[in-house]
């Protein structure tokens, strides 16, 4: 399955709103939001929208990860719960000093991209790939029109959750990317002196980076950011593999907030 990777923003339709001023507001068009939300029949006349729709906006931004804009109601906890992530680090990664204290209109960074759905896919499939579950696509993508279980439309942007521990939040490479040696290696931790480590697997348990740490601009209790290579220390015997991320405990060495990404050689 090719990764199609697209860029825009989650945004939640209220009262007033149509799809040329959610377009303009946003620096998109109206036909890349009617085809990233499949807005036509059989699912609803072309173009209609209501209230407490969620919406995927496409942007020009040169960012793979995609911000939720705060709508009315929204908790930091009820928006952790939709990308399967934690509240602390939403409030970490997007800097906020009261958790409790989120703002209409206001763009927080969360652990999802979105994938342009292709012809023959299914959500089945595509969590396979990615490395998620159909669950976590269903749960990210609810209340979204022209979403169903059974059938995804080609274009379609569907949202896809990135896995995240408490601690750590990987944004480059994404989920289902093709790795090579020297790729870049990015993302915010809250680590203990602000040392992260890593290592790589293949499909076949062999080694592929053997394990090397990383160091955040800051400690814990921040969220630091992180940016460094992955060098291939073996050559990788399949096509398929695992980025592992994670802490090393400073009391008896074991692995914590261990998240696997998955990737492909």
């Amino acid at each position: 399955m090719p990764m199609i990777q697209t860029k825009g923003l989650i945004y939640t339709v209220k009262s007033g709103d149509t799809l040329y001023s959610i377009a303009a507001r946003y620096g998109s068009t109206v036909a890349a939001i009617e085809s990233a939300n499949h807005l036509f029949p059989p699912v609803t006349d072309r173009g209609l929208i209501f209230p407490d729709d969620v919406l995927v906006i496409p942007t020009s931004t040169s960012d793979p990860i995609v911000s939720h804009i705060v709508t009315n109601g929204d908790t930091l906890m009820a928006i952790a719960q939709t990308f399967d992530t934690y509240v602390d680090l939403l409030a970490g990664v997007n800097k906020l000093a009261n958790p409790n204290l989120i703002v209409v209109g206001q763009r927080l960074l969360v652990p999802a991209f979105t994938y342009e759905v292709v012809s023959g896919d299914t959500l089945y499939a595509i969590a396979s790939v990615y490395g998620v579950t159909v669950s976590d696509l269903e749960e990210a993508n609810a209340d979204r029109p022209g979403f169903q279980r059974d059938v995804i439309w080609p274009n379609y942007q569907l949202i896809v959750p990135i896995p995240t521990s408490r601690n750590i939040f990987v944004t480059n490479p994404l989920p289902g990317s093709t790795i090579s040696n020297g790729q870049q290696f990015e993302g915010y931790a809250r680590a203990f002196e602000a040392v992260i480590n890593y290592q790589m697997r293949d499909g076949n348990g062999v080694v592929v980076t053997d394990e090397r740490y990383a160091m955040a601009d800051e400690g814990g209790p921040a969220y630091g950011v992180f940016s460094t290579t992955i060098p291939f220390d073996r050559q990788p015997t399949s096509n398929t593999g695992e980025l592992w991320v994670y802490t090393i405990s400073a009391k008896d060495g074991s692995i914590q907030d261990l998240i696997k990404i998955r990737v492909y050689f």
